[in-house]
């Protein structure tokens, strides 16, 4: 693919953006009364408001032009058809397939995979299925009340963030934690509150060679059978894998293993068996609907234009922001409790996809590629870290979320928190002049002297970006929908700056120097060539633990 640099649209980009830079959103509002359903659109119910972005109908036009010159179509075509677009691993990236449920067939090397997704899926249903119904049980009879998913990364992000999201559709009575962090406090923390006897662990690792999951594992492994014994981990313990050999020398009976596939990325995975703590969190129904709901996007954005389509247009606003305005950073802010996992879940998605600094032909970028990710739930950032968006030296985009009904009954809530979520986006959008902030203290009594000096350090300048996310209900049908929009706004971006989107080699070094450093942490292994700060980090901290 060409480098993005060298596309006419992204001149015309550049030329446009100093074209219309001192536009301000409040003229664009102003010039535009219908400027809500023009940019706008819904799907479902969910509706995308991207009116509060600094652009006019001729961005949006050249920002369709620069993807199409990108390759939008083939790039697309080629992943829902089974191409290996993974470059560098020379795989598929096929998450599309996990939630295919319209059954097309889907190829790879020559073979449809949706009998082994079914397959798969079945298999989920009927786990899931006898553990809720309680005809599963552990060792000494009795019935799971509590789920342990031990995994790292995609194994444990996804699955959270969507048991957290899903909250209002768990039982009381089936409990699902999350263990990921090797900090041993995380997995005594969570194994505190549980009973061998009716405790289920999921390990949940690709290879089954994840250093910090093992770890987790073993000590878990050791927790139960220290109370059960050895004859006990095949019914405490399953493993979600694709090394059947690794997962036998655990000492899980490889029949309690539910595999996946090379073609699905960690960070794509929670459609897959990785999602088997969701399913037995909510049950296989829901589940079923949140593949529903991330189909029905998977459906608008293989088919809809780019003026048009959704995860496109998220995407395009991005890089018009990263590429041509400046900014650094995007802010994700969920106006809903339930959702306060999925700004750390897109930090992986995002940033582990398109934090990249190499192109696709080997040669370094030229251009800026994946920006920062940060977010926290409204209205706790509001208190925390809005200051800067609203008046600090830097430009972040923005995206709320928010659901018009919530699933509680303190009724006398939602009101206050759906104001609050429409508010900060004006604010951002308005901003307060001089010559307002003047006229109101003046009208609340202070003196002019006063007024005067404390009026620059009360304006907002305003034309701060955002778009708002605006859906019924937290559902699972419509988180599938959320997420599967961010996964492809990402593969969208990815494809315009000409990077890998489906790699992660970066994290590679540290895990090899970690495995060096280990036993030099011991009295007896020296440090080897280390750098001087790592050499006396090690030595200080063999002193501090008093080894000699």
């Amino acid at each position: 693919m060409p480098h993005p640099t060298s596309l006419p649209a992204w001149h015309a980009l550049e030329a446009h953006a100093q074209a219309i830079g001192d536009d301000h959103m409040r003229d664009l509002f102003a010039r535009d009364p219908d400027r809500f359903s023009r940019f706008s659109l819904r799907l479902g119910d969910l509706l995308v408001d991207y009116s509060k972005n600094r652009v006019i109908h001729q961005t949006m036009a050249l920002l369709a032009d620069l993807a199409r010159e990108a390759g939008f179509d083939e790039g697309r075509r080629q992943m829902f058809e089974g191409r290996p677009i993974n470059a560098t691993e020379h795989r598929p990236v096929l998450h599309v397939a996990l939630r295919n449920r319209s059954n097309r067939p889907i190829l790879v090397d020559g073979r449809d995979v949706m009998p082994d997704v079914n397959a798969a899926l079945a298999r989920m249903r009927d786990f899931s299925e006898r553990v809720r119904s309680g005809a599963w049980t552990g060792a000494t009879g009795k019935a799971v009340t509590d789920v342990v998913n031990i995994g790292i990364g995609g194994s444990d992000l996804g699955p959270a963030m969507a048991c957290d999201a899903l909250a209002p559709y768990t039982r009381p009575d089936l409990r699902v934690h999350f263990v990921s962090n090797v900090d041993g406090s995380h997995l005594a923390d969570t194994l505190a509150g549980c009973d061998p006897e009716t405790t289920l662990f999921t390990v949940a690792s690709k290879t089954f060679t994840t250093q910090e999951t093992l770890a987790n594992a073993t000590s878990a492994r050791r927790w139960l059978t220290g109370a059960l014994g050895e004859a006990a981990v095949a019914r405490h313990f399953v493993a979600i894998s694709t090394n059947a050999e690794k997962v036998a020398a655990f000492g899980i009976d490889p029949a309690h293993m539910f595999v996946f596939w090379d073609w699905v990325g960690g960070r794509y995975s929670l459609w897959s068996s990785i999602g088997l703590p969701i399913a037995l969190a909510v049950g296989f129904e829901r589940f079923e609907e949140m593949l529903d709901g991330a189909h029905a996007m998977d459906e608008h954005f293989r088919t809809a234009p780019p003026e048009s389509n959704l995860p496109a247009i998220l995407g395009l606003l991005g890089i018009w922001y990263n590429n041509f305005l400046g900014a650094d950073a995007v802010a994700v802010l969920p106006y809903d409790q339930h959702l306060r996992r999925l700004p750390a879940y897109l930090q992986q998605l995002d940033m582990e996809s398109n934090g990249k600094g190499t192109a696709r032909d080997g040669q370094p970028v030229a251009w800026r590629t994946g920006p920062v990710l940060f977010g926290e739930p409204g209205t706790n950032g509001q208190h925390a870290f809005y200051q800067l968006i609203h008046q600090g030296t830097r430009l972040i985009p923005c995206d709320f979320l928010v659901a018009a009904e919530c699933h509680h009954g303190l009724a006398e809530h939602h009101p206050l928190l759906l104001a609050n979520a429409l508010a900060q986006p004006e604010a951002l959008m308005r901003g307060r002049t001089m010559d307002e902030v003047h006229a109101d203290m003046i009208k609340a009594g202070m003196g002019a002297d006063e007024a005067a000096a404390l009026a620059p350090h009360r304006t907002f300048p305003g034309n701060r970006p955002s778009t708002t996310l605006l859906y019924r209900r937290l559902d699972p049908h419509t988180l599938g929908m959320i997420i599967a929009l961010y996964e492809h706004k990402v593969f969208v971006q990815g494809l315009v700056w000409d990077v890998n989107s489906f790699d992660q080699w970066g994290v590679e070094l540290g895990k090899k120097l970690a495995q060096a450093i280990l036993p030099e942490l011991s009295a007896d292994h020296p440090a080897a060539d280390h750098d001087c700060s790592t050499k006396g980090l090690i030595d200080a901290i063999r002193a501090m633990r008093g080894d000699d």
